[in-house]
């Protein structure tokens, strides 16, 4: 956790950013799980250390912090999710609990699209979905 805050101080030095405390505790929240959480979720949890917080602040921050490149927003269906992983990865949906799990491939995905498909990629993002070990 003490890790996570050094982390935080950084960035908003590295990068300019002015300093927020809404926004430390929300890339706190972020930055400590790997569940990839929605914007109620992270809500949730930063009305329990800033009780007076808005659901309209939660999503001004994700997407300043978007923009400035310090999370990536997922979309799931018609819900967006949002990873603190900024490292190129994939990811494994679980289709019974929804989870997501970030995946990385070693595999050179866009050769074989321009071998096969005489296609050019210029991004591959995948996500693959089946049955998490929890729902086997």
């Amino acid at each position: 956790m003490e890790k996570i805050i050094v982390m935080i101080t950084i960035y908003f030095l590295i990068f300019n950013m002015r300093y927020s405390h809404q926004r430390e505790i929300i890339m706190n929240i972020i930055y400590s799980t790997k569940s990839h959480p929605n914007a109620d979720w992270i809500y949730k949890r930063a009305r329990k250390l800033i009780p007076n917080i808005s659901l309209g602040t939660i999503y001004r921050n994700l997407k300043l912090l978007e923009k400035d490149c310090h999370i990536a927003t997922i979309f799931d269906g018609s819900v967006a999710r949002f990873d603190a992983n900024m490292e190129k990865h994939d990811h494994l949906k679980c289709k019974v609990c929804g989870s997501l799990t970030d995946l990385s491939l070693d595999y050179d995905f866009k050769s074989v699209v321009e071998k096969k498909f005489n296609f050019i990629a210029d991004e591959i993002d995948m996500t693959i979905i089946g049955t998490c070990s929890k729902h086997k």
